[in-house]
């Protein structure tokens, strides 16, 4: 798994859309108690689900590797002068 420039912040950002998104189609209400972990977890099902991006093999379904997979869909949605990619 090759880290990305800007991993964090494209994470970061990342889970602002999957949250955006997974509100915005009416499935789910997110808490401020909810953990971002469960955040995480339930982002990453839901793309999967709508076919929005490839699901990993469930033995490597881990915390670091859907950030990883989150922060690489949310990098290419960016157009390739944004910031974030540089």
């Amino acid at each position: 798994m090759k880290k990305l420039k800007n991993e964090a912040a494209l994470f970061k950002e990342a889970m602002l859309a999957g949250v955006k998104y997974a509100e915005g189609r009416g499935v789910v209400q997110f808490e401020a108690t909810d953990s971002a972990s469960e955040k995480l977890l339930y982002i990453y099902r839901l793309l999967v689900h709508d076919k929005v991006m490839q699901p990993l093999p469930e033995d490597q379904v881990a915390e670091k590797t859907i950030r990883h997979k989150l922060a690489m869909w949310y990098a290419k949605q960016l157009p390739k002068d944004h910031p974030l990619l540089k």
